[in-house]
């Protein structure tokens, strides 16, 4: 009796991570970059090229005439010397310096502690938290103008409750006064900027657990230590959040300085934000004004990196 030979031969085993399996790893990676690819393209477009743009504009002799020719003259370091020594730039550094701090330092000070307070439920709490959103509703510009008119020195309602009361003899020169119309600003932008701060920190707060403030109350912690001690650390990522995206806001603005004092009096407002706008639409040197603008995005740029590793520390995805 004879066999037959077996002439089936086994299926070749599949190397992991080949064939099938590494199509379909493809596939996946394509079919990321294809979701990604609109969103690139759009900040590539929005974003990049005007900040690639400035950056080189501040390298160029750039004027109306550009406009006209296409020839914008490279000159090296030649703009960057001229502002680094104008003295409006190094006053404007410090006024935007002043200005940021001040009003951070007011903003989330003020917006804490409503926070805090309509964290407690009460009746009507609702309604006086959509009150307090009004500032933040309102266009910047009308903001200012409105405030204009409250701190004007001799028809202001502010200056007449003072003398009402008689805090003052005189009217106090808000906007009016070098040594005072920096401190206005500040003051009218802390009150713009409250409700942000109040809504956010609101927010954070109501995502701490009840149980955490019970077990503080049982250990015999009262407010100030519970607050310092839980409310703070459980709150300190959406205070960096707060902090990081208010200073952003805060050290590039505009509108409100030129609706208020327009840099003045004797240029004791003027921040960065209005120099670019005088530097490249008054002196019509956009070359100039480009340098100012490329000093501001690398400060905002130093604020975001410390946001990114602020961020990763508190995920703790980051040393």
């Amino acid at each position: 009796m004879s066999t037959l030979p077996t002439t089936a031969a086994a299926p070749a085993a599949t190397a992991p991570g080949s064939g099938t399996a590494g199509g379909r790893n493809r596939r996946t990676a394509l079919l990321r970059w294809a979701f990604l690819a609109p969103a690139l393209l759009y900040m590539a477009a929005f974003f990049g090229y005007p900040l690639v743009r400035n950056v080189l504009m501040s390298f160029e002799r750039y004027t109306p005439t550009t406009y006209f020719t296409g020839e914008a003259p490279f000159t090296g370091l030649a703009n960057w010397r001229a502002v680094l020594a104008d003295p409006l730039f190094t006053d404007a550094l410090w006024h935007t310096a002043v200005f940021t701090v001040g009003s951070l330092l007011g903003q989330f000070t003020i917006g804490l502690a409503l926070a805090v307070f309509f964290s407690r439920r009460f009746r009507l709490s609702a309604l006086a938290r959509a009150v307090l959103l009004l500032p933040w509703l309102v266009p910047m510009v009308v903001a200012a103008v409105v405030w204009r008119r409250i701190l004007d020195q001799e028809h202001g309602i502010l200056n007449a409750a003072l003398q009402a009361v008689g805090l003052t003899d005189g009217g106090v020169p808000w906007l009016n006064s070098p040594g005072v119309a920096l401190f206005s600003a500040v003051l009218v932008n802390i009150w713009i900027g409250i409700p942000f701060n109040m809504v956010i920190l609101y927010g954070g707060l109501q995502e701490i657990p009840r149980e955490l403030y019970e077990a503080g109350a049982l250990d015999g912690a009262g407010p100030w230590r519970t607050f310092r001690s839980l409310t703070l650390p459980m709150l300190r990522p959406v205070v960096t959040v707060v902090l990081v995206l208010g200073f952003m806001s805060t050290v590039k603005i505009l509108d409100l300085i030129l609706a208020l004092t327009s840099g003045g009096p004797a240029d004791a407002t003027q921040t960065l934000g209005t120099v670019t706008y005088e530097m490249s639409f008054m002196r019509l040197d956009f070359g100039q004004g480009a340098v100012v603008g490329t000093v501001l995005m690398l400060i905002s740029a130093v604020f975001a990196v410390l946001y990114l590793r602020a961020n990763r520390a508190d995920t703790g995805t980051g040393k």
